[in-house]
């Protein structure tokens, strides 16, 4: 039996993603790390986050169009932005960018949450970060779709015996794949609050 982890067959990790000394984060390998971390909602192991997957996937399949219209513009997740702000048309990167990044915060906040209250099952570290993050930007149409797969969170054990069975290792790696996340997506939302990017998105 293979003694790798979750975070070890990751295409990419959050970590490994190439940021310039102008904080510009390389889009491929963002969206490369992003591809991996939706893997971590199979995980979960329930049909009700479903909704949560066919989101981030969504907004990644957006921004990789984007990258493979204008790869020059694209590059950077913030050259992206900024072309199609100079544009003038429809930003279909930087929307999806803006929702992709609240979906990577609130997975950050709900893993964060999990860490630091070992004494918590997951349905409430989750819910926890669900009233943190995404709630707001959502119409009472869709929180109680969201409020459905929170509660179907697995029991922890369960959950963490899926990302390895050296449960020292996964816990360092978790710890680091999250400050990493975290670091990314501070990168993007402070990015977007600079320019008011985000207006009407």
């Amino acid at each position: 039996m293979s003694d790798k982890t979750f975070f070890d067959e990751m295409k990419r990790s959050f970590k490994d993603i190439p940021v310039d000394e102008h904080n510009q984060i390389s889009t491929r390998e963002f969206l490369e790390a992003s591809s991996s971390l939706v893997k971590l909602f199979d995980l979960l192991g329930s049909a009700a986050f479903q909704v949560v997957v066919n989101d981030m996937n969504g907004n990644i399949t957006k921004i990789q169009k984007r990258l493979a219209q204008d790869p020059e513009h694209s590059k950077t997740l913030q050259g992206m932005v900024l072309e199609e702000t100079k544009d003038g048309g429809k930003k279909m990167g930087t929307q999806a960018l803006l929702w992709l990044s609240r979906g990577l915060q609130f997975t950050e906040a709900a893993m964060r949450e999990t860490l630091d209250h070992p004494e918590k099952e997951m349905t409430e570290t989750f819910t926890t970060a669900y009233k943190g993050t995404l709630i707001k930007y959502h119409s009472m149409f869709v929180r109680p779709i969201f409020k459905l797969a929170m509660k179907a969170c697995p029991y922890r054990k369960d959950f963490f015996a899926k990302l390895g069975k050296d449960q020292e290792k996964v816990s360092e790696q978790i710890r680091e794949w999250v400050k990493a996340l975290a670091g990314i997506v501070k990168i993007i939302m402070n990015f977007y609050a600079s320019g008011n990017y985000g207006r009407g998105l």
